[in-house]
C-alpha cells in the first residue's frame, strides 16, 4: 500500500466501525470536534433571546411600575411637586370592598362571554361557508372580512356611531322606512342595554374575520377521503360535521376561544369611545373603569390598583378555562 493510499484511509474510527472493546451506545466525537449537542440545545434559548427582552422591556416594566403606582397615594398634587406617598395596599383595601369594582367586574364577565359566543358561533359559520362557497364567492368575502379586519379599532367606533345617531344615523333612518316610527329619533345611547348593543354588533363585527379566516385555512387541512368514507357509510351534512370536520376544528376552537376571552375582556377603545362608559357609568368595563378612577379621578394609585386586579380577574378567567380544556383532552386520552 502506498503512502498516498494510507493517508487518505481513514481507519475504522473515523469511518465509523465500533472497535472490539468499545461498549455500545452512540460514539463520542474525537478529541478536538466541536460539541455539536452543546450548539443545537442552546439555539432555541438564543433564538428566544431577543423576543424575551423585548418582552421585559415593553411589558415587564411598565408592569413593575404600575405595581409600584399601587402602593402609592399619587394625584396631581404629588405628580406636580414629585412626591411620594406610599400608603400601602389602601388602593387595595378600598377596591376589594367596593360595591362598584365588583359590579364591573360580574359586568365585564358577563359582556365577555355574550361576545365570546356570538363571536365564535358566527365565525365559525362564516368559515365554513367559505369552505363550500367557489372561487370567486370565496374571494369576494375573504376580502370583505379582511377589510373589516384592518380597519382601525377607533376608526370603526367612529363609523358605528355615525350609523347609530339619532337625528342623521342610517339605522334609525332604514327603521323609521320600514314602519318602525318610534325609531326615528332613538338615542341608542341613551340606556345601558342599547349602548351594550352598539358596542357587542361593534366587537362580534371587528372579530368575526379572526375567526372566520383562520377556520377556513383549518378545514382545508382535512383530507377528503374522510368525507367520502363518511358519505359511503349514508352520513349527512351533520353527522359529516360532527364526526370528521368538528374533530379536526376542535384544537382550534378552543385556542381561538382562548384568545377572543383575552382581547374582548381587555377591550378599552370600543367601550370608551362610544359613550365613555355612560349613561352614569352604566357600561364600564374593567379597563374603562381603571381609566376614569386613575385618569379621570385623578387618582393614579387607585387607577394601578385597579389595572392590577383586572389583570388578576383575567389570569383567573384564563386558567379556569385553561383547565377546563386540559381535562377535556385527558378525557378523551
Amino acid at each position: 500500500m502506498s503512502v498516498a493510499t494510507e493517508r487518505q484511509d481513514p481507519g475504522p474510527a473515523a469511518a465509523g466501525v465500533r472497535r472490539s472493546g468499545e461498549p455500545p451506545g452512540p460514539r463520542r466525537p474525537a478529541p478536538g470536534t466541536p460539541g455539536r449537542g452543546r450548539l443545537t440545545g442552546a439555539a432555541p434559548y438564543l433564538l428566544l433571546l431577543p423576543a424575551l427582552v423585548a418582552t421585559v422591556l415593553l411589558l415587564g416594566w411598565p408592569l413593575v411600575k404600575d405595581g409600584l403606582l399601587s402602593f402609592q397615594n399619587l394625584n396631581m398634587r404629588q405628580l406636580i411637586q414629585h412626591l411620594t406617598e406610599w400608603n400601602g395596599v389602601d388602593n387595595y383595601r378600598e377596591t376589594l370592598t367596593s360595591e362598584d369594582f365588583w359590579r364591573v367586574t360580574l359586568r365585564s364577565v358577563i359582556f365577555t362571554a355574550v361576545n365570546v359566543v356570538l363571536i365564535m358561533l358566527l365565525g365559525t359559520l362564516i368559515g365554513l361557508l367559505l369552505a363550500r362557497l367557489g372561487s370567486k364567492m370565496r374571494l369576494l368575502l375573504s376580502v370583505g372580512l379582511v377589510l373589516a379586519w384592518a380597519m382601525p379599532p377607533i376608526a370603526g367606533t367612529t363609523v358605528f356611531q355615525w350609523l347609530f345617531a339619532a337625528r342623521f344615523g342610517v339605522v334609525n333612518w332604514v327603521l323609521d322606512a320600514l314602519g318602525w316610527h318610534s325609531m326615528a329619533h332613538y338615542n341608542w345611547t341613551g340606556s345601558q342595554f342599547s349602548t351594550f348593543f352598539i358596542i357587542t354588533v361593534l366587537i362580534v363585527w371587528q372579530s368575526i374575520p379572526f375567526v372566520a379566516i383562520n377556520l377556513y385555512a383549518a378545514t382545508t387541512t382535512i383530507p377528503g377521503e374522510l368525507y367520502e368514507a363518511a358519505a359511503l357509510d349514508g352520513a349527512g351534512t351533520w353527522k359529516s360535521f360532527t364526526s370528521v370536520t368538528f374533530p379536526f376544528l376542535k384544537p382550534f376552537l378552543l385556542a381561538t376561544t382562548f384568545l377572543e376571552v383575552i382581547w374582548v375582556f381587555k377591550a378599552f377603545t370600543q367601550v370608551f369611545a362610544i359613550n365613555e362608559g355612560g349613561p352614569d357609568r352604566l357600561t364600564e368595563t374593567l379597563p374603562v373603569y381603571a381609566f376614569i378612577e386613575g385618569v379621570g379621578n385623578q387618582h393614579y394609585g387607585m387607577g394601578a390598583a385597579i389595572s392590577l386586579l383586572t389583570i388578576a380577574v383575567l389570569l383567573a378567567l384564563t386558567s379556569y378555562y385553561l383547565r377546563i380544556v386540559l381535562r377535556q383532552e385527558e378525557d378523551e386520552l
